[in-house]
């Protein structure tokens, strides 16, 4: 079974390398921020819980989260495996996960940690341009409009969202270290962590990730 965990920062492509490896492995990818709207439009019990924490603003408790991920792994669709997205952020949220996944007895089969430098990353993230009309997201560099700051679809105006700029980004970063040192730490003294250079071409980045799991591409 290929029971995963993705872990990676802002910008490293983490989501997109997710989203090709449950295609190819016919595994869902598991996002806990997906996971919780879902539950809180769903109104099921615990989504409803979720929701009391999340209009306050509030972090919604390890607890519901872990409940979410039991309901979640549970389902068919999780039988050949699943690739947890965002999820742990902390030691304590792993240990949880850990109880969890040893009580169904599903062990983890690696935890692929993408990694790339800061200021490759800044680069990627500060580049970013949306549409303010219709949302779609350009790059000046690796996928600029034909027509300075105006979208190709609807020749809007484009715009840099806060959380693309370079003081936010760098402050994003600093947090995911903060969190995630930790569980390499965790994850590597368990013996199944494969850290993976993002840095790299989507698709060797792809190809690497198969290899690392140990399934032929």
């Amino acid at each position: 079974m290929n029971n995963l965990i993705f872990l990676g920062p802002p910008g490293v492509g983490k989501g997109t390398q997710a989203k090709m490896c449950a295609e190819k492995f016919s595994i869902p990818q598991i996002s806990t921020g997906d996971m919780l709207r879902s539950a809180v439009k769903q109104g099921t019990p615990l989504g409803v819980e979720a929701k009391t924490f999340m209009d306050k603003g509030e972090l919604v408790p390890d607890r519901i989260v872990i409940g979410l991920i039991a309901e979640r792994i549970g389902e068919d669709d999780c039988k050949k495996g699943f690739i947890l997205d965002g999820f742990p952020r902390t030691i304590v949220q792993a240990e949880e996960l850990d109880k969890l996944l040893s009580k169904k007895n599903l062990p983890l089969k690696k935890v692929v940690s993408i990694t790339a430098l800061d200021e490759e990353l800044v680069k990627r993230l500060s580049g970013r341009r949306t549409c303010s009309s219709c949302g779609e997201v350009f790059h000046l560099m690796f996928n600029p409009p034909k027509t300075a700051d105006k979208c190709d679809k609807c020749q809007a105006k484009l715009f840099q969202r806060d959380d693309d700029k370079e003081a936010t980004i760098r402050e994003r970063l600093k947090v995911y270290k903060s969190q995630t040192s930790p569980l390499i730490q965790y994850y590597g003294n368990k013996r199944i962590l494969e850290e993976i250079d993002g840095s790299l071409e989507i698709g060797k980045v792809f190809g690497l990730i198969c290899d690392a799991i140990g399934n032929s591409r």
